[in-house]
Order: C-alpha cells, then structure tokens, then sequence
C-alpha cells in the first residue's frame, strides 16, 4: 500500500458550510494546507506531489474548496450572456461568495484539525485564497507557495489563450454533460494546459476521469466558483502585506495564468523568491516536479 493510500477524513464547518477534507499525516509531520484551484477536487492533486512532501515529514492537508467534490453546494445559476457583456466591459460582477469567503475556509479546517500554524501551498485559484490567508492570517502561515497563480483579478488584458477560454466556458454551460462528453473536455483541456507532447487519452485517465465525476455527482460549482473570481477584487496591496517566506512557481508557457503574474508578484511580495519552470504550463507533472522539488524543499526547511 502507498503511503498516499493512508489517510484521514473528515468535514470543517465555517458558517454552515461543511469543507471535505483528507488529512494525509503523518501526524507529527509539519502540516502543510494544500489549496487547490477552480473546478478541482482534492483528489485532483498529484499523487507524486503528496508522496514527495510525506517522504521528507510534512503533513500534507488536501481539501474540497466549496461548492466542489464532496463539500457544501450552493445553487445560484449564473447569467453567462450578462455576466459576460460585464466581464468584456470590465463592469462589476456579483457572486454567491467571494475568494475570501473560501480563504476562511481553509482557515476553518485548519482550527478543526487544531494546528495553529502551517506551510500554505496553493495553485492557480488556490493561490488566489491562498494570498488571502498568507496576508491576512500572518500568524497561521509559517510559509507560502505560490504555484501557477496571480494576484489581479482576470481581464479582456490578462485572461487565458483563446482556446483555454473557449473550453472554460464550454464547462460553465454545461455541468451535466455526458461521461463521454466529459472525458473528450478533460483530454481537450489538460492537453492544453499540461505538458507539451504528453499522451493524455490514455486508458487510465479515462477511467480516472469517470471515478471523479461519480466522487462530484454535479459540476455546477465550476461555474459559480468562476464567477467567484471574476467578481473579486485584485489583491495587488494585500499581497505586500504577506510576511512569511515565498516561493512563487510558474510555468514559462503556461496559457491559463500569462507569466507576467508571476514577475508582478514576485516584485510586490516581501522576502519571495521566483522560479520559472520552461517547459511548465499549468500542471505539476512528475518532471515538472522534478525541476523544482529542491527549491520547495529547501523554501519549506528553512520556515520549519
């Protein structure tokens, strides 16, 4: 049995909203919250990612975000069409709940499992709510890795590449569409968002994909989840507040999140340290990991 097959399960509650969590161990390990980004379920993270931060003692501590996998729904339908027109315009968009409702989340869970203070590794929008938790919770945070993210809010300016975006969208309109239909969106978009050249429509990630969609049961959040994020305002000042150490990762190709998020955040977050991965997009492959696993674990020993 693998280490990353042993774990522990539970809810957190912040306000009515139950949080899905699995708690990895081991227990005396340094605990670190793992946030991850639009859409995805804790399952979504990658195995080899776990195992690595087990096998050097941390703790890692993985959750549904809200109104994904096996926590809390909401229920509201978004207007596309509208909230489109105001995307373009750069008009105000409301949301169900913010990117700091999901950041007390995360802070929640992390009171329920009694830990005062924990390693904050999050990845594209769960590095947005992990921005909010490394500025505002300084006490929580013993250290903060921000992998594949930014800190303005979307625009017609800084938006994925067209193709990203045709796709993201073709999910919010549709999040019951057929397994099959599922399966050919999931090929279509993690060959665009992962590695160069990688064979995605394989067997097992086929049946990979089923498995997660039965575990959600409905994708509805997806799209509430985006307009979370749409709705809310840059964090460009509160990221200078953060002040636990930083390493920010980022993909030189990466088409969801443009590369110069990750120049802008590296100048405005105190003591943060900047690795650019070549051949990254959006994902943290095997090899990707490779290419950055002694800079994560050198960053996260010397907040330990």
């Amino acid at each position: 049995m693998n280490a990353t097959d042993q774990y522990s399960e539970g809810f957190a509650e912040n306000d009515g909203v139950k949080i899905f969590y699995r708690d990895y161990g081991p227990i005396n390990g340094d605990p670190i919250l793992m946030v991850h980004g639009l859409g995805a379920q804790l399952v979504h993270w990658p195995p080899h990612l776990i195992h690595f931060l087990q096998s050097h003692n941390f703790r890692p501590i993985t959750y549904d975000n809200r109104d994904v996998g096996l926590s809390s729904r909401f229920s509201g339908t978004p207007s596309f069409v509208l909230d489109y027109i105001k995307y373009f315009l750069r008009l105000p968009i409301k949301s169900e709940y913010t990117i700091d409702d999901m950041a007390d989340d995360g802070i929640k869970l992390l009171e329920t499992l009694n830990i005062e203070q924990a390693h904050i590794l999050g990845t594209s929008m769960g590095g947005m709510i992990a921005q909010i938790i490394s500025a505002q919770y300084p006490k929580k945070v013993k250290s903060f890795t921000l992998i594949a993210s930014t800190a303005s809010t979307p625009s017609p300016f800084n938006a994925p590449s067209r193709p990203v975006r045709k796709l993201m969208m073709e999910r919010s309109k549709n999040p019951n569409a057929s397994a099959e239909d599922v399966i050919k969106r999931e090929i279509k978009i993690v060959s665009l968002i992962g590695m160069k050249g990688r064979v995605v429509d394989t067997p097992e990630f086929r049946e990979e994909t089923i498995k997660n969609l039965n575990r959600a049961q409905d994708g509805s959040g997806y799209a509430r989840q985006l307009l979370s994020i749409l709705a809310s305002k840059d964090r460009l000042k509160k990221i200078q507040k953060i002040k636990a150490s930083t390493l920010i990762i980022h993909g030189k190709q990466d088409p969801m999140i443009q590369i110069r998020n990750a120049f802008k955040m590296h100048k405005l977050i105190p003591h943060s340290k900047l690795k650019i991965i070549e051949e990254m997009r959006h994902l943290i492959e095997p090899e990707i990991l490779l290419q950055f696993e002694e800079d994560l674990l050198e960053h996260l020993r010397l907040a330990s």
